[in-house]
């Protein structure tokens, strides 16, 4: 189920569905011509940088010491 935003081009009113796609369809018909779906894209969270650059002092000792303790050889980066 996704949410969906439909509205009617002669009164300028909007409303949002939470259903599948097929009951959007269905309402569609159902409610006739002045009614439409409104496409568009979904908000984004975004950020810069990675998980440990935004963790604490201590998150990142503990995975040092990880790292030192982890052997010769292994792949592990903080």
């Amino acid at each position: 189920m996704a949410l969906y935003t439909i509205t009617n081009d002669k009164t300028d009113e909007t409303e949002e569905l939470f259903c599948t796609y097929e009951d959007l369809q269905k309402t569609l018909e159902k409610r006739g011509e002045p009614w439409r779906q409104v496409i568009g894209t979904p908000g984004f969270v975004s950020s810069t940088g990675n998980v440990v650059n935004k963790t604490s002092g201590d998150w990142k000792n503990l995975l040092q010491k990880i790292e030192r303790g982890s052997g010769k050889g292994t792949n592990f980066k903080t």
